[in-house]
């Protein structure tokens, strides 16, 4: 009995520091990869959620002019799609033309709604500048717009 304690407790089995310091080094490269491709997917999506949102608005606006002959102004603004304006020209406002609260865009900022539109000056431009809040941009920091 003596001997098999003496052989467990004099062995000297184990992993040197040098080993257990790489093996961290690996974990923690493992775990930057992953991070970044995560982080990608999340600003990707975001985009995505921003192309999606302003297709909605746009068809809850073609709505509002079908049954108003026009589209909400700036003044009246995106809320014109959940609340009457008042305006007399409006009898046959027939909404609201959106379920829920006009969204903000995936970065908490509301939607640039310009009526008539600089770009499109038969209808409206809608769009948001992206993850930088900046106009142009390339990538998740591109301009989502509804023009082009």
């Amino acid at each position: 009995m003596k001997d098999i304690k003496k052989r467990i407790l004099g062995s000297k089995s184990g992993f040197t520091l040098i080993e257990l310091l790489v093996v961290m080094v690996i974990l923690v490269l493992l775990a930057s990869a992953v991070t970044l491709i995560v982080v990608k997917r999340v600003e990707e999506a975001k985009h995505a959620k921003a192309v999606t949102d302003i297709e909605s608005i746009g068809n809850a606006m073609d709505q509002f002019y079908l049954h108003c002959g026009r589209y909400p102004s700036s003044d009246e603004g995106l809320g014109a799609l959940r609340a009457k304006p008042q305006n007399d020209d409006l009898a046959n406002w027939s909404g609201p033309y959106i379920k829920r609260e006009v969204p903000h865009d995936p970065w908490g900022r509301a939607y640039n709604f310009i009526s008539p539109g600089d770009r499109n000056p038969e209808s409206y431009d809608l769009y948001s500048l992206g993850r930088d809040g900046k106009e142009g941009g390339s990538g998740v920091d591109a301009d989502i717009i509804n023009w082009d």
